[in-house]
């Protein structure tokens, strides 16, 4: 068994994609072949059609229908099976309110969040953000042009607000390694139903297939594959899944990210995170925030540390991880790329548009720091090639997902295929 080493980059569904890298330990001699030329990119079609018409209404039908079926789900499951979140069952659902999901128009909704308040059950400052949510989601949808627009804002927002009203009335708790929950509620398919209808499949392009293809063979042998990414969005890891779901469902559903406290404390993201596999962790950056946390958040960390060891150890994992620890963005005056820092309770800006994923070829730490004598200095160098891989890639998709097809493509050396038939 060994970890594959290769540098991975990727898209989000906003106005700028996203990047990654692979890293692992030295290659065996039958993944040598991989830094050979690359894949073109290739459009991302979801239904075949002659009629651009046909198409659109068929998937508006689709995430309707997908919608509507997780919506009778809770509806069906208010008592579930009790398990505990790293172990990937169903977690207790307990006796809560049915106002958002016997909601039939967006009045109803939206005033049953006013009356969740009320009654005591939902503090007003969750319920602001929740209202904000539902005006940018329901914005976004209808940028899509899809004529089922409607249904499907409000039926994949009854069932977000119910979950954000349970895990209010009975927080659920985070395990160092949580596993993601699929029963009774399943938490992934409704993380991948609510960003879908966000993602334009149109204009999305997935590059390198053939990189992706031995990714999930390596996986398949027993081999440990590690990300190492920047981050641009909460949605990020379901517009991963989205864009392999087709090609590479295993890759998609059995992915492991390195989650920050924000994303399984802000109860807003809580319920999407829950439809993740997740190794927990407390930034370094906010160690201190909070002085008598600091001994608690430590050992947290050790136990997450180990899970990670054993689940490495076990083979066959797949761990994303974004090392910048917060959302990369780029600076307006030098266009240089660090960092953002968001708040729990922050503003979610959301987009119709399209979505971009690639991975690039292995990097090996032993074969890049091998001409360095020290320890930081072998460090410093293998984090340039990194960010060189991905910055190149970066470049192709950026032009990929605007459709800007001519010279800023041809220049990173990799084309762009016609679309999928």
């Amino acid at each position: 068994m060994s970890t594959l080493p290769l540098p991975f980059f990727s898209g989000t569904s906003t106005r700028a994609p996203f990047s990654f890298s692979l890293k692992s330990s030295p290659p065996s001699a039958a993944s040598s072949s991989s830094s050979s030329s690359l894949v073109p990119f290739q459009r991302v079609e979801l239904f075949r059609s002659t009629s651009t018409r046909t198409t659109r209404s068929f998937s508006c039908v689709f995430y309707s229908l997908k919608a509507k079926a997780m919506a009778e789900l809770v509806q069906d499951k208010e008592s579930g099976v009790a398990a505990t979140g790293s172990s990937g069952g169903g977690r207790p659902e307990v006796e809560h309110s049915r106002t958002f999901l016997e909601a039939r128009s967006e009045q109803e909704l939206l005033s049953g969040i006013r009356k969740e308040v009320e009654a005591g059950r939902l503090p007003p400052n969750v319920a602001a953000g929740m209202e904000e949510l539902y005006q940018n989601y329901r914005n976004a949808v209808f940028q899509s042009g899809d004529p089922s627009a409607v249904e499907i804002v409000l039926s994949n927002m009854a069932v977000a607000f119910d979950r954000m009203l349970l895990d209010v009335e009975d927080p659920f708790v985070f395990e160092p390694y949580h596993k993601a929950l699929r029963e009774p509620f399943d938490y992934y398919m409704f993380g991948q139903n609510y960003i879908r209808p966000l993602t334009d499949f149109r204009n999305s392009y997935v590059g390198n297939l053939s990189l992706f293809y031995e990714i999930e063979e390596k996986l398949k042998q027993g081999h440990n594959v590690v990300l190492i990414s920047n981050h641009q969005t909460e949605a990020d890891p379901a517009i991963i899944t989205l864009l392999l779901e087709k090609t590479n469902p295993h890759v998609a559903e059995n992915m492991i990210y390195v989650a920050g406290d924000r994303v399984i404390t802000d109860p807003l993201c809580k319920p999407f995170s829950m439809g993740r596999n997740l190794i927990c962790v407390y930034s370094k950056k906010h160690m201190y925030d909070v002085p008598e946390l600091v001994e608690m958040k430590r050992k947290a960390n050790t136990q997450s540390l180990k899970q990670m060891a054993l689940l490495l150890r076990g083979g066959s994992k797949i761990v994303w991880i974004a090392p910048s620890g917060g959302r990369d963005r780029p600076d307006p005056l030098t266009e240089e790329w660090y960092p953002v820092e968001k708040q729990i309770g922050e503003r979610r800006n959301i987009s119709f548009h399209g979505a971009g994923l690639s991975v690039a070829p292995k990097i090996s730490f032993q074969e890049i720091a091998a001409a360095c004598e020290k320890s930081e200095e072998a460090k410093d160098v293998y984090s340039q090639a990194l960010y060189k891989s991905v910055t190149k890639q970066y470049n192709v998709l950026k032009s990929a997902v605007h459709g800007k097809q001519g010279l800023e493509a041809s220049t990173a050396g990799v084309s762009l295929s016609q679309p999928w038939n």
